[in-house]
């Protein structure tokens, strides 16, 4: 098979995030299928972003995956800026898109820039290819920039999203969905009911099982530190931004003040020299912040812990479910979850990997860290490995990526 892969995102080792189409593209290689990934040259998500492009268009070669990148200007934020940045790609992919049709010829092509506007290029270039048109969804898009940005939904930027979402769900062959609650409404905007397909983010297992990357002497002093005072750790290890409710788990930080425990905030964002102010306001001197660590070294973080925190803000657009990579990391490093959520799921619950509490809510948390703490190391570590043990079974991307492949297959078979 030959898959043609718009993700304007699309990361790798080299680049950074998103990983998801590198990890799924390296699986169908060593299936014999071939990927070209289509990506921007200007991502806020990546660490590092492609330079030198020989024009408005370059290409390269990533672990036997083709990534070709367009050209797009720099933006911060979410304003006119970055609309052009998205335009920029778009307009380049249709310039290319006869190339593809009559050069590459794809047997599969799949629409995956979290905005639905690329199923425009995606299915002009499956119809002249007589490819299979796949059309994957992250987010909900015009929904969350309505629900969760604020945006009017008369807003024309709105509306043209919605008439692509619209029309997404009607030409695709197959919407694989990252949101496991998200079918009623993609129905509700077009989509046949037997369209749907839920394929989650993952984890490769062999980044775990062969992690030897050790953590920074800052953070392994600390750790060593409080592990020798006998504090109870709990860790945090991500972004530092509002959609991370941290300020929560401050606010039940200061309910335990006079437990053994100790709270480590490992990471980056927007929000993390107000958190660190917060912090300060509130003495909180059992709470500590360290900068972010390699991708390589989480699962050494993460062990050193003895329960993990994630939590949400309370959002209505969570009703279709959440899907967090840093969910899965948690689970596999077989720690206890404490996870503040309200949500259409919640892994956590499913697998018995820890204790699920309400989002936003500083008591009912600083109650779960009691009730860890009150366990025995056994249960707690019973806990951790029903998480492991959901992980591998559900989230692995070797598993993952057959899942996906099926949906391929399904075109060979018309």
């Amino acid at each position: 098979m030959r898959i043609l892969y718009l993700n304007h995102y699309a990361g790798s080792p080299k680049h950074g995030m998103e990983y998801r189409p590198y990890y799924l593209s390296r699986e169908w290689l060593k299936s014999g299928d071939k990927v070209n990934i289509l990506a921007a040259s200007f991502s806020h998500l990546r660490q590092n972003n492609p330079r030198d492009l020989p024009g408005l268009f370059g290409e390269e070669e990533i672990d036997g995956i083709i990534y070709s990148w367009y050209a797009t200007p720099k933006y911060a934020g979410n304003g006119i800026k970055r609309v052009l940045n998205i335009f920029a790609y778009l307009f380049q992919v249709w310039n290319m898109s006869r190339f593809f049709v009559n050069k590459w010829t794809p047997d599969v092509v799949i629409a995956s820039s979290t905005y639905p506007l690329d199923i425009y290029p995606a299915r002009f270039i499956a119809k002249h290819a007589k490819a299979r048109l796949i059309f994957e969804v992250h987010d909900l898009w015009p929904l969350t920039p309505v629900e969760v940005g604020g945006m009017s939904p008369r807003h024309p930027w709105i509306w043209l999203l919605q008439k692509a979402e619209n029309f997404a769900y009607k030409v695709s062959d197959a919407v694989v969905s990252m949101l496991p609650c998200a079918k009623e409404h993609m129905v509700a905007h077009g989509m046949a009911p037997e369209k749907f397909h839920y394929v989650p983010n993952g984890i490769v297992v062999s980044e775990w099982e062969n992690a030897t990357a050790t953590l920074p002497d800052e953070h392994a002093a600390l750790i060593e530190r409080l592990k020798s005072e006998g504090r109870f750790l709990v860790g945090y290890a991500g972004g530092h931004g509002l959609a991370n409710a941290l300020q929560e788990l401050l606010k039940a930080a200061d309910w335990l003040r006079d437990a053994p425990v100790s709270f480590v905030l490992v990471g980056d964002g927007p929000d993390k020299m107000a958190l660190e102010q917060m912090a300060r306001d509130l003495g909180l001197d059992h709470v500590h912040f360290l900068p972010a660590v390699s991708k390589a070294a989480v699962p050494a973080l993460l062990s050193r812990m003895d329960a993990l925190f994630i939590g949400w803000r309370k959002l209505p657009i969570y009703r279709f479910g959440i899907n967090p990579n840093k969910l899965f990391d948690y689970m596999m490093s077989a720690r206890p979850v404490i996870h503040s959520v309200d949500a259409g799921n919640d892994s956590v619950r499913e697998a018995d990997a820890g204790l699920s509490v309400a989002a936003e809510d500083p008591a009912a948390i600083a109650e779960a860290v009691r009730q860890l703490m009150a366990m025995t190391p056994e249960d707690r570590q019973r806990l951790g490995e029903n998480g492991k043990r959901y992980v591998l079974e559900n989230h692995d991307y070797r598993v993952l990526a057959k899942r996906f492949q099926k949906l391929f297959k399904a075109n060979a078979a018309k």
